[in-house]
C-alpha cells in the first residue's frame, strides 16, 4: 500500500474526497422536496419535518462514540465503515413503516453521517498541508454546498415519478466505496491509532471554533428554513422559491472558493468575524425585504457568511488537533456543525415572524463573543 505522504495527492484522490464531502447535506435534502408525499407513506404525517431534522440529532447523540470508533478503527477503515452504513440505512427508509422504526433509522442514519464526515476530513488532513490543505478545505465547502443543489434536484426528480425513489440516492454512498480503494491510500499506522501518551483534551481555541460552526450553521439553516414563509407572503411560486434557495446554495459555493484568500489575507479569527458580520446583514435584508433586488443582496450577504465560515472551521479545527486525535476532533466538530442545523428547526417556533430578527441577533452577538474571546484566550 502506498505511503500517504510519498507523493503529491493525485485528482483522483481529491475527487473522491470531494464526492465523499457532498453525503453530508445530502443527508436531508434528498426527500424534502417530497416530503408531503413521503411522509403519508411512511406513516408519519403529523412529524414530516423530523425525517429531515433527526439525523442531525443522531449527529449529536452518537458523535462521542463516533469519535472513540474513529480512534479504534483508524480514519481509512472508519470512511468504509460509514459508507455502508450510510447507503444501508438511508435507503432502509424506504421499506420501514410507522414512527418508531422510521425515526430509529434516520437517527442511526445520523451516526453514520458523522462517521463519514469526520473520517473523510481527516484523511484530507493526512494528505493535504499547509496552504495546499485550506485551499482543499475550501474546495470541500463547495462540494458540500454543491451536494444540496444536486440532490435537491434529484431528489424532486425521483419523488416526482414515485414516492420511494429519493431514498434509492442514499446508495451513492456504496458507489463511491469502489474510488476509495481504488485512489485513496491507507494512512500510517501512526495516524491510525491514537497514542494514549497524547494530550486528549480540547483547548479553549479549538471550543471557540465548535462554537463558530455551531452559530453559523443556526443563522444559515433559520434563513433555509424561514425564507420559504416570506417569499410565500411575497408570492413566489414553490418553484421559484426552490430557484431562489439553489441560489444561495451557489452564492456560498463561490464564497467558499474566496475563502483561502480571505484567510489568508485577513487572518483567521478575523475572517470568522467578518462572515458573522456578514450574516447579521444578510438576516437583516432578508426580514425588512419586500422586493427581489434585496432579497438577492440578502443572500449574497448570507451566503458569503456561509462560504467564509464553515470550511474556515473545518481547516481550523485540523490545525489545532494533535494529529493522532484529529479524527475525535473532527467528530466532535460534526457534532457542532449539525447541533446548529437541528436547534436551526426551533426558530420556525418563535412568534410573530421574529425568526430572521433572532437570527440577526443571534449573527451579532456570536460575532462580537469570538472576537472577545479570541482576544481573551491570546492573552
Amino acid at each position: 500500500m502506498r505511503h500517504a505522504r510519498s507523493q503529491t495527492p493525485s485528482p483522483a484522490l481529491a475527487i473522491t474526497l470531494l464526492c465523499i464531502a457532498c453525503l453530508t447535506i445530502m443527508v436531508g435534502c434528498v426527500i424534502v422536496p417530497g416530503l408531503p408525499l413521503i411522509a403519508p407513506q411512511l406513516g408519519v404525517s403529523n412529524a414530516a419535518g423530523w425525517l429531515v431534522t433527526v439525523p442531525s440529532l443522531g449527529v449529536v447523540l452518537f458523535g462521542p462514540l463516533v469519535a472513540r470508533v474513529i480512534d479504534r478503527l483508524g480514519l481509512y477503515a472508519s470512511l468504509i465503515t460509514g459508507l455502508l452504513a450510510y447507503g444501508l440505512l438511508g435507503a432502509a427508509g424506504a421499506w420501514l413503516q410507522g414512527p418508531w422504526l422510521i425515526f430509529a433509522d434516520r437517527l442511526l442514519l445520523g451516526a453514520a453521517t458523522v462517521l463519514v464526515m469526520a473520517s473523510g476530513t481527516g484523511l484530507i488532513s493526512v494528505f493535504y498541508q499547509g496552504r495546499a490543505r485550506l485551499n482543499m478545505m475550501a474546495k470541500q465547502g463547495m462540494a458540500i454546498e454543491a451536494g444540496g443543489v444536486i440532490m435537491l434536484a434529484a431528489g424532486g426528480f425521483l419523488a416526482g415519478i414515485s414516492w420511494y425513489l429519493p431514498f434509492s440516492l442514499y446508495l451513492i454512498a456504496w458507489f463511491f466505496i469502489l474510488p476509495v480503494i481504488a485512489f485513496v491510500p491507507r494512512p500510517p499506522a501512526d495516524i491510525r491509532t491514537a497514542d494514549v501518551h497524547a494530550d486528549k483534551t480540547i483547548p479553549l481555541s479549538l471550543k471557540l471554533v465548535y462554537f463558530a460552526a455551531m452559530m453559523s450553521l443556526i443563522v444559515f439553516f433559520s434563513a433555509v428554513i424561514l425564507l420559504p414563509f416570506k417569499l410565500q407572503q411575497l408570492h413566489f411560486s414553490s418553484a421559484e422559491t426552490g430557484y431562489f434557495l439553489s441560489f444561495l446554495s451557489f452564492v456560498a459555493v463561490i464564497a467558499a472558493a474566496l475563502m483561502p484568500k480571505a484567510s489568508r489575507t485577513l487572518g483567521e479569527y478575523q475572517t470568522l468575524i467578518l462572515a458573522f458580520g456578514l450574516y447579521t446583514i444578510g438576516q437583516t435584508i432578508f426580514n425588512f425585504s419586500d422586493s427581489l433586488f434585496t432579497l438577492i443582496a440578502g443572500a449574497c450577504f448570507t451566503g458569503f457568511g456561509f462560504g467564509f465560515s464553515v470550511p474556515l472551521v473545518n481547516h481550523m479545527t485540523v490545525e489545532q488537533s494533535h494529529p493522532q486525535h484529529r479524527g475525535r476532533m473532527l467528530a466532535y466538530l460534526s457534532m457542532a456543525v449539525f447541533s446548529g442545523q437541528f436547534l436551526s428547526s426551533f426558530m420556525e417556533m418563535l412568534p410573530c415572524g421574529l425568526g430572521l430578527v433572532a437570527a440577526a441577533y443571534l449573527a451579532a452577538l456570536s460575532g462580537v463573543f469570538i472576537f472577545m474571546s479570541h482576544r481573551a484566550i491570546r492573552k
